[in-house]
């Protein structure tokens, strides 16, 4: 991503906002160059588009996995000192709010990352890096905090209140995500203007580290790391015990419903989220018939596999054969059929219980990250056919594409957990981690290749317009952040609550957006 301006300047030859020359550039077929500018634009828009509903797909397959990675258990085995007898425990080998910054935002943020990483391999050995990159993640950022903001705060059920439980750990990744683009404008424009050295590139990764131990430390309340604030009252169960799945509408997921509950036991909520307990420890024996049932599975893996293709293929559920509008049939019928090819696709996924969920895991950020560079590519022919700004392609449909699965994230913690921890941690947790690994590792395979070669640092070019941007994006954040607070003092939560406040909310965070990209449109255009 860092160099994606470079690749768009390229494709673009002398293009600008208010006309252009034609653009040669395509993307499957040479003869598209031959139909219309606006036509070409509506289909790579559409494409596009499709490429959204794709990300939302894989996604669900991510949260799937990712759940049975951080619920795995270890087994304890102790001696007790009275009858000298065993007593065997299983605790969780994940800490959840080392999950949530690792595990959740590190998956959600790695369209970012892949294509960053990707970008700066490719330019090994060039002394400069373009300046889309932060200006992406910076635009990333705005969409994670105020979009995002603006549906998770609708999610809950009208008059249902959901609070952050642990404002201590919230806090720290707050100001943790802050501090991250802080530090990336002084290093961009203070330490060392339009230049990165080696030294700034490692101690951006280091800084990760550094979240990582200070949110564990927060967790755990050591002393003299951890904010002197009480832990707030969690509820037994994090997720409510019984939802009706025909209740809900998850179209988008309907093609994993049932291989979700063949894998997993044909629970009732299957998500990411419910693993979150207020125990971090298991202290009776799992039942003899679950262990039977886990090595079943596992000698039919590949059955489960092809289980997997046949849902993929299944357009009318039997919840769907139900429903008796017959519009309403066909409109479903047809949102199934254009989900198909995805559902096809990732049907290749292999079964989310495999090696704990490490395999499905693995292949889904795969997945996410290919969709996400032909989100890329389709966003570099918008901006080469219409002749905008690339600059404002990265802050509105670059941005909104590579954070959909901060979005779909999210939105479940919002509208399964009982509390708002995961979904607003996964915000701040992402933005983070977009500055400390998106940027810094991508920036320090660059600054390794130079010290080595040239003996050079990594210089930064076009990027005159990403210190307005940061400073933007500082001022409209902290608009966001004192609402989160107002409800929290007034409400008593942070998301949910009366239906006409939530909604005066998420306009107000949706007017923040567009305040954010509509200046820094301008501003990088040239227009003010």
């Amino acid at each position: 991503m860092v160099s994606i301006l470079n690749q768009t300047e390229e494709l673009h030859e002398s293009s600008n906002v208010l006309g252009h020359i034609r653009c040669g550039s395509y993307f499957l077929f040479s003869g598209e160059t031959t139909l219309s500018d606006g036509f070409r634009a509506t289909l790579y828009f559409l494409g596009l588009a499709y490429c959204f509903i794709g990300l939302s797909a894989i996604t669900a397959r991510f949260f799937l996995s990712m759940e049975n990675v951080v619920k795995h258990s270890r087994k304890v085995v102790e001696i007790d000192p009275v009858t000298n007898s065993e007593i065997i425990t299983y605790k969780k080998v994940w800490n959840f709010t080392i999950a949530d910054i690792s595990l959740l935002a590190f998956g959600t943020s790695f369209p970012q990352i892949s294509l960053a990483t990707i970008d700066a391999i490719r330019n090994v050995g060039e002394l400069y890096a373009g300046g889309l990159g932060p200006g992406t993640l910076v635009g990333s950022a705005a969409f994670d905090l105020f979009p995002i903001h603006a549906v998770c705060v609708l999610m809950p059920k009208a008059g249902e209140l959901k609070k952050i439980a642990d404002l201590g750990v919230w806090l720290v990744e707050l100001i943790w995500s802050f501090w991250a683009y802080i530090w990336l404008y002084i290093i961009l424009e203070v330490w060392s203007p339009k230049v990165i050295t080696l030294w700034e590139a490692l101690l951006t990764v280091l800084q990760y580290g550094l979240l990582l131990l200070h949110a564990y430390a927060q967790d755990k309340r050591w002393p003299y790391l951890s904010l002197p604030m009480p832990r707030g009252d969690r509820p037994d169960e994090w997720v409510p015990a019984e939802i009706d799945p025909s209740k809900e509408d998850n179209d988008v997921y309907d093609g994993y419903d049932d291989i979700a509950r063949t894998e997993l036991g044909n629970r009732n909520i299957v998500d990411i989220f419910s693993i979150h307990s207020a125990n971090d420890s298991v202290s009776d024996v799992p039942p003899e018939s679950s262990r039977t049932k886990a090595n079943a599975e596992n000698s039919n893996v590949f059955s489960i596999w092809k289980q997997q293709f046949m849902d993929a293929l299944v357009l009318e559920t039997a919840e769907a054969r139900k429903v008796d509008s017959v519009l309403l049939r066909i409109a479903k019928l047809f949102w199934q059929l254009i989900l198909a090819p995805w559902r096809l696709l990732f049907a290749f996924v292999p079964p989310c219980h495999i090696a704990h969920g490490w395999v499905a895991f693995t292949c889904s950020l795969m997945f996410i990250s290919g969709v996400a560079y032909i989100v890329t590519r389709f966003t570099d022919l918008i901006s080469c056919v219409t002749g905008i700004n690339p600059y404002v392609i990265a802050f509105t449909a670059l941005a909104a594409g590579t954070s959909w699965p901060d979005l779909v994230a999210s939105k479940i913690a919002a509208e399964r957990q009982l509390t708002a921890d995961s979904a607003i941690a996964n915000i701040t947790c992402s933005n983070s981690v977009n500055i400390y690994v998106g940027i810094g590792v991508p920036w320090l395979i660059d600054t390794v290749y130079n010290y080595v070669a040239y003996k050079e640092p990594l210089y930064i070019q076009n990027a005159t317009g990403l210190s307005f941007s940061l400073l933007m994006f500082f001022a409209t954040s902290v608009g966001c952040i004192a609402v989160l607070v107002l409800r929290r003092l007034v409400l008593g939560a942070e998301l949910g609550g009366p239906r006409v406040w939530a909604w005066l909310t998420s306009v107000y965070f949706m007017l923040l957006w567009l305040v954010f990209v509509t200046l820094s449109s301008l501003k990088v255009s040239g227009l003010i």
